[in-house]
């Protein structure tokens, strides 16, 4: 009787769960579709959130239906794989652009609960990872439902969490992802060595090839976004950006212009900021690369783990911060989370931290940061500092789990040393 209870009961958790994380995800979605219903109101921006989609989506979809990217479009940074994302609501005829944009958009943040989530229930699994995704998304208020990179986001979590089961299907989904944003390549970064990585990255390639020979095939232009994203200068809200805000104060002559669809500096020594952010992001593929190399001890998390550490070193030492760009930490968070081997959960704390900020950044209070007057400065050095602080963090962690653990003959080789003896001062 006793075990039939304790079975019971399990059982009863176990299915409890899930249920109280859908429950959880309606609720917020349901608030993050209120605000965004609710855009107009002067603590979310006057409607600035969501006029992208309404406006700069909907025009390209307008060039992309007759076959061409907006090549001739400053704003079009975007690989050719962006091109079949944002023609996607034309599968909801019935729907206004904006409403199927983001019904696709709550339809895809869906799935990746459910792979979250499905994850989490698995033998040696947690729920940690759906938990933060669902809660972890709505600090960014309604800005999700009105970008893209919730999709991009799927990409490389499915990608991951494939992984296991299929290295052909983990190396297939990155490469559709880094066809639409280029990031989540990274997700292939951490996979172990030998069979599995050739495999997901050759998986990789193919797709990557066949996709771009198709989209070549489908549209004219694929390949003009390489000019507008050349050249894109120091973004606000970027790492460059937050010392040129201070510098500003200390008497530096630059101001803010709108271009490339963001607010960027202007003025004496943005280029070498500028070059110094590419130089960091070189330096930064040269530890990834390097920890590769040295790495010698792989859990069923280090794919996971290397991962978030890359996209955290490339997130921080680009000239582009945009608010959206925290759905790909909080999703590659999430799958780190599924894992009980993973050492990246302090780092996720600060990850939910910094999404935490970004919306106090961006609507809130994005005049104060445009102006770059103490407050806006202040704030983007607290936002930056929990991303830089994550970054570092994560790299640590991920580099000091790759060292292989020390044997019992290892450590018997280890010197004892004799503890010191107390002195006292007079």
């Amino acid at each position: 009787m006793s075990t039939l209870t304790s079975t019971l009961t399990s059982a009863l958790t176990k299915h409890r769960r899930p249920l109280l994380l859908a429950a959880a995800w309606l609720a917020t979605r349901a608030l993050m579709l209120w605000l965004l219903a609710h855009d107009h109101l002067r603590p979310l921006g006057h409607g600035g959130v969501s006029r992208e989609v309404g406006s700069l989506y909907f025009r390209w979809y307008g060039v992309l239906s007759h076959g061409a990217f907006p090549a001739d479009d400053r704003l079009w940074q975007y690989p050719p794989g962006a091109g079949p994302v944002l023609l996607a609501p034309a599968l909801l005829p019935a729907l206004t652009y904006f409403t199927a944009f983001v019904t696709l958009t709550l339809l895809t943040d869906a799935a990746i609960t459910i792979a979250l989530t499905r994850a989490g229930t698995r033998p040696g699994r947690t729920l940690r990872g759906a938990a933060l995704w669902t809660a972890g998304l709505p600090l960014l208020l309604h800005l999700p439902l009105v970008r893209y990179d919730v999709q991009v986001t799927a990409f490389a979590v499915i990608s991951l969490l494939t992984l296991s089961r299929s290295t052909r299907a983990c190396g297939a989904f990155a490469a559709l992802g880094a066809l639409v944003k280029v990031w989540p390549a990274l997700a292939l970064i951490g996979t172990p060595r030998g069979r599995t990585t050739r495999g997901a990255w050759t998986s990789a390639v193919v797709t990557a090839v066949a996709m771009l020979t198709l989209l070549t095939a489908a549209f004219g232009n694929p390949f003009g976004f390489l000019r507008q994203q050349g050249g894109r200068g120091v973004q606000i809200e970027s790492l460059g950006g937050t010392v040129l805000g201070l510098a500003r104060h200390a008497g530096w002559p630059g101001t803010v212009r709108y271009q490339y669809g963001a607010m960027e500096f202007v003025g004496p020594y943005v280029s070498a900021v500028a070059a110094v952010s590419l130089a960091l992001t070189v330096a930064a593929f040269g530890l990834l690369l390097l920890w590769r190399v040295r790495g010698r001890h792989w859990t069923a998390a280090t794919p996971y783990d290397g991962a978030l550490a890359a996209v955290l070193l490339f997130t921080v030492t680009s000239r582009v911060i945009s608010p959206q760009y925290m759905v790909w930490l909080l999703g590659l968070s999430a799958v780190c989370l599924t894992s009980r081997h993973t050492t990246q959960r302090p780092v996720a704390a600060l990850i939910v931290a910094a999404t935490a900020v970004s919306s106090v950044v961006y609507p809130v209070m994005y005049e104060e940061v445009v102006h770059s007057t103490w407050t806006g400065c202040l704030l983007m050095l607290l936002r930056n500092g929990l991303l830089a602080s994550a970054a570092a963090l994560s790299f640590t962690r991920l580099w000091r789990s790759g060292l292989p653990p020390m044997t019992d003959s290892a450590q018997s080789n280890v010197p004892a040393r004799n503890p010191e003896p107390l002195r006292l001062i007079h």
